[in-house]
């Protein structure tokens, strides 16, 4: 009998565990396989499983500029070479001076050359080929945040005018059509002075703007004062061109002086002459007036005397 109590719980507590067991699991949610894992996604295009990529990093944009100085036997010819050069990299040439030798100064020529990003290097060194390099100085301005920002604001302003175009389209009635197009102006106007502004970058940053010196002489310019004895040195000569430049300019002043005083005084003996014609003068009548006195004084003395 015994036995039989002790099987009967046995069976119970077994029965109750697994049924214990069994609800457990059954409360856990299942793991769905299709799910992509932590740091994967789906690919929208055929629905495959690829793994996070990290942001790409936005194109540098820069704008390049510099000057060259070189000395050249014939610098016009040298220059007109140049152009040459740059012109068949892809490149253009905004501003150009030529020089012939004369009696008082040497032959001297310069350009302002525009070269295309990628042609920088290659169409430097053919440059400078040219002659004897003497001094190149090449700088790099990143632009590469405000060519993003304007880009923003660009697409920021476009959207603004395509929903303000569609609202002039569905205007029902004129007030609303005239604030709507008053927007509208407002808007456009903005959007084209930021994309006429990212358009003048794009052309910095495409075509690089490369200044080129060519004469028979180093013009390199000479570097500043380092110490304080270079600075007095330079500070006094300083001074003596601006006496210089001061005495000139005097002597080139006293002419002129000269002719206006010589002008005044002539207008002056003019207006004078002018003058006493038009309003001759009242000491005439005064004069007679003196005269009738001085001789009506004896019969009034004559009057008295009687």
């Amino acid at each position: 009998m015994k036995r039989c109590l002790i099987a009967a719980l046995a069976g119970i507590f077994l029965f109750l565990a697994g049924c214990s067991g069994s609800n457990g699991t059954a409360d856990a949610p299942a793991v769905d396989s299709s799910m992509p894992a932590s740091g994967m996604e789906f690919s929208p295009e055929a629905g495959s499983v690829v793994r996070d990529q990290a942001p790409q990093p936005a194109e540098r944009k820069e704008v390049v500029t510099g000057q060259i100085y070189v000395t050249a036997a014939d610098p016009v010819q040298a220059a007109r070479d140049a152009v040459g050069i740059v012109e068949t990299a892809g490149g253009r040439i905004d501003n150009r001076t030529e020089n012939p030798e004369t009696d008082n100064s040497p032959a001297s020529s310069s350009l302002t050359a525009r070269i295309p990003a990628s042609e920088l290097t290659g169409t430097v060194y053919r440059i400078e080929a040219l002659g004897k390099v003497t001094s190149v100085s090449i700088s790099r301005d990143d632009v590469t945040m405000q060519y993003q920002d304007l880009d923003a604001r660009i697409a920021a302003l476009q959207s603004s005018v395509d929903r303000l175009r569609a609202l002039i389209a569905g205007a029902t009635n004129t007030a609303d059509l005239i604030e709507a197009e008053s927007a509208l102006s407002s808007r456009q106007g903005e959007l084209d002075s930021l994309t006429s502004q990212k358009n003048y970058l794009a052309d910095q940053v495409d075509l690089s703007t490369i200044t080129v010196q060519f004469s028979t002489d180093d013009v390199t310019p000479s570097p500043g004062p380092d110490s304080f004895l270079d600075g007095l040195v330079a500070g006094w000569n300083s001074l003596l061109d601006a006496l210089r430049g001061s005495v000139v300019a005097l002597g080139r002043a006293i002419p002129w002086v000269g002719a206006l005083v010589i002008g005044a005084g002539l207008v002056y003996g003019v207006v004078r002459i002018v003058r006493a014609r038009t309003h001759p003068t009242s000491s005439a009548p005064a004069r007679g007036l003196d005269e009738a006195d001085e001789a009506g004084e004896p019969n009034e003395a004559k009057d008295a005397q009687a």
